[in-house]
């Protein structure tokens, strides 16, 4: 397969392109001048600017996008020349930062982690843009289950398939950093199939997993306080984040 190269004078741009490519582990070569371009280079990232400058077929603008993440995924799927797959799974691995992977037509195409359950179903909207396929199936793990309800619950409008699987075997050596094993588990929960989901499934909560929630506002409050009991509830409920929850009860001064 090819690489990407990234060529623009816009050092903004070029920094932020470079920042997400090496975030996400991508291949790309970085190009100072349009002369010579080596054979490797199957699409390059440059500006809205600079797209006349290049004398190659295959370019995405990185500019012209929502976010560089999108654009990224359109060179990457660009560089497979795939216009339709046959089949997609997209797994995911619930928890706090829960993994996302997409396997289309056996192959891995991507895998990351997001910030939060709130964060899944968008992520999920850009990759149906981005990978087409004749069959699409979203495959999550059996554990969390506050949060894998939540998840599965802000994906049921996509009216894409939803399975829940035994993710049992699916955890990845602990050795490995828990961005790295997230994104790993969730490309082998895609690979297994599952109950199907039938309707919305129920947020019970729990009050140690309340408990829980508050804790996790100490962390990124670092200490200085902790949020109520009724705002804790409403971050299981996936009614506000828990940066949103921690802003919202933030001492005033």
């Amino acid at each position: 397969m090819k690489t990407l190269g990234v060529y623009t004078k816009d050092f903004s741009l070029y920094h932020d392109i470079i920042k997400v490519l090496k975030k996400r582990k991508v291949a790309y070569v970085s190009l100072s001048i349009l002369d010579n371009i080596p054979r490797r280079i199957g699409v390059i990232l440059t500006s809205q600017k600079e797209l006349k400058e290049i004398p190659l077929n295959k370019t995405v603008a990185a500019d012209a996008y929502d976010s560089i993440d999108y654009a990224i995924d359109l060179a990457v799927q660009k560089l497979t020349g795939k216009e339709l797959y046959s089949n997609i799974f997209i797994g995911i691995d619930p928890g706090e930062r829960p993994g996302i992977a997409i396997v289309g037509d056996d192959i891995l195409l991507q895998k990351m982690q997001v910030e939060g359950p709130e964060n899944v179903a968008p992520e999920i909207k850009r990759f149906l843009k981005v990978y087409p396929s004749k069959d699409t199936c979203i495959r999550i793990g059996h554990g969390s289950m506050i949060t894998r309800n939540r998840i599965i619950n802000s994906l049921i409008p996509l009216e894409i398939p939803i399975e829940i699987v035994d993710e049992t075997r699916t955890t990845p050596s602990q050795q490995k950093r828990r961005c790295v094993r997230d994104g790993e588990a969730a490309a082998a929960i895609a690979l297994l199939s599952g109950g199907r989901v039938q309707t919305t499934l129920p947020i019970e909560t729990s009050r140690g997993a309340i408990k829980n929630v508050q804790k996790r506002s100490r962390q990124l409050s670092e200490g200085r306080f902790t949020i109520s009991e009724n705002i804790a509830l409403q971050v299981l409920k996936g009614e506000i984040s828990l940066l949103e929850a921690v802003e919202k009860e933030k001492p005033r001064h």
